[in-house]
């Protein structure tokens, strides 16, 4: 094996030099152990020239093994060996890692709690009658799903299609509608799969930061300058900070995005357990709008539902695209969907639940201020918390049986938090998380 990995020696071993031959044959070495982790690649320039091809040709082979996770790195620093399993996969959401058994408190992800969760046992049953069960019809939504969603859509859409979850509609729309290597302006903080899918498709990350009225303008009218493909944010309830946008900031945005062209991708995560209503650009802006709701958190994750909304092109676009793999969301787990969004029990226990996931996330903040931590009461299934160092508050929490989300990969920005999940936080470990989070503070 080559100790001084140089543009000869690897050139030497390259058979194919096309774009895909060189990153198929880089790949191979590295996974044969012939290149090893952390050894640096030549310079683009250097293996060009002794390959006799040109310096994008290699570019281009090394920006798929980029978006693999192969390799890493760019510019002065160079580029070097990071992995040797050649798949594309969410490195971000990946790394939110195992915190051991002595956990006794997992905060980490902002999941339902079953038990607030509706009894789907008769609206399973009323699906078993559902039209074109058991048909390979691929059509994009059943009629009877459309119908119940429009009843709260935010505004009036051409077309809609039903997605297998809200990060499966937001991952069909962006590896459809938005072409690789373009700019992509979206909040700061985001959802760490949101960003796991703009890095698997190259997208040149513009962040946009955030304060308690939802995306800042001044933020958004500098990444216009910049002509990014699309914009990416969360029309109510944020998943991290828990603000809600105002009318004031929809009213913002609408002025700055008047006169751009930029794709409008509205993400409604939290979706029907959020305490206020839906809001939507796609009002003014329907022709570039894009909106998903997730009903996983609201009415279960196993009934991994999502619905996308735009006009009838992107849709006729998403779902052709989906033509490669299931081709539709199975129309027994629509129609079931259907039925709880229409069922006046299902829609009181849904409230009944929002007033409880309010009430533990608000215990929470009431006893961060008993220990002197301010915290806005904002909405949602969590906090965001700023930390003086998020390592030592990662550790100073696992030592005492608590696992909370890092904020690393959820950030575009440098920053130090973490996010505490309150969903299902009960009243009995109140005091003990919080009194946890203070030592934090030192």
């Amino acid at each position: 094996m080559a100790t001084d990995l140089t543009a000869q020696w690897l050139a030497e071993r390259l058979q194919d030099r096309t774009k895909r031959g060189i990153a198929i044959d880089t790949a191979a070495l590295i996974r044969a152990g012939t290149i090893e982790i952390g050894m640096h690649l030549p310079a683009v320039r250097d293996l060009a020239q002794a390959l006799g091809v040109s310096p994008a040709t290699v570019s281009a082979a090394w920006s798929q093994l980029k978006k693999q996770k192969v390799i890493a790195g760019r510019g002065r620093t160079g580029v070097w060996v990071c992995g040797d399993k050649v798949s594309p996969r969410p490195v971000r959401f990946e790394q939110i890692g195992n915190f051991g058994e002595h956990i006794t408190a997992d905060l980490v992800l902002s999941a339902p709690d079953p038990l607030l969760l509706p009894d789907l046992k008769a609206a399973l049953i009323s699906a078993t009658e559902t039209h074109h069960l058991n048909s390979y019809l691929r059509e994009p939504i059943m009629p009877v799903l459309e119908e119940a969603v429009k009843l709260t859509w935010p505004y009036q859409a051409d077309a809609f299609l039903a997605a297998d979850g809200g990060f499966d509609g937001m991952s069909l729309i962006m590896q459809t509608l938005i072409m690789p290597g373009t700019r992509v302006a979206i909040e700061d903080p985001t959802a760490s799969r949101l960003l796991d899918i703009l890095d698997h498709i190259g997208a040149d990350v513009l962040p946009v930061p955030c304060d308690e009225q939802g995306p800042l303008p001044d933020a958004l009218h500098a990444a216009l300058r910049q002509n990014p493909s699309a914009f990416i944010y969360q029309p109510r309830t944020h998943s991290h900070c828990g603000h809600t946008i105002t009318p004031m900031r929809i009213r913002q945005l609408t002025a700055l995005l008047r006169d751009q062209q930029t794709l409008i991708i509205e993400d409604d995560g939290l979706g029907d357990l959020s305490a206020w209503p839906a809001v939507s650009l796609g009002s003014e802006f329907p022709d570039r709008t894009v909106h998903v709701r997730s009903y996983s958190k609201s009415y279960g994750p196993d009934l991994r539902l999502g619905v996308v909304s735009g006009t009838r092109e992107m849709i006729k676009q998403i779902q052709s695209f989906r033509n490669f793999g299931a081709g539709w969301s199975s129309r027994l787990l629509q129609h079931t969907l259907a039925w709880l969004l229409t069922d006046p029990q299902t829609q009181q226990g849904l409230s009944e639940a929002r007033r409880i996931y309010a009430k533990r996330r608000q215990d929470l903040v009431t006893a961060l201020a008993i220990r002197g931590i301010d915290v806005p009461l904002h909405d949602g299934l969590s906090i965001w918390l700023g930390v003086p160092s998020e390592q030592f508050a990662l550790v100073t929490l696992a030592a005492r049986g608590i696992a909370v989300l890092p904020g690393e990969g959820c950030r575009i920005r440098p920053g130090q938090h973490i996010r505490i999940s309150t969903s299902q936080l009960t009243a009995d470990k109140v005091d003990f998380v919080a009194d946890a989070l203070a030592l934090v503070y030192g």
